[in-house]
């Protein structure tokens, strides 16, 4: 990740209330996935569990990104 792109990010995390949540959201989700990951096996509503909060977390980190790409493309950044 470039030192811009970071530096874009933590600004958006401040000035964007959307991306701030869809952040706090993206954390969630990956704490949620580890805790799916430390079981040896999983049972079938645990494995319909992981792949919806999969889903989830993706559709989260695209918006993320459209929102990152949207303020990279602004000339008055």
């Amino acid at each position: 990740m470039e030192m811009e792109e970071k530096v874009l990010i933590e600004h958006l995390k401040q000035t964007n209330p959307e991306f701030r949540q869809l952040m706090d959201e993206h954390l969630q989700y990956e704490h949620q996935l580890e805790e799916f990951n430390k079981l040896r096996y999983l049972s079938s509503e645990q494995e319909l569990e992981k792949k919806r909060v999969q889903k989830i977390k993706l559709r989260g980190k695209d918006r993320m990104a459209e929102i990152l790409k949207e303020h990279k493309a602004r000339p008055n950044k």
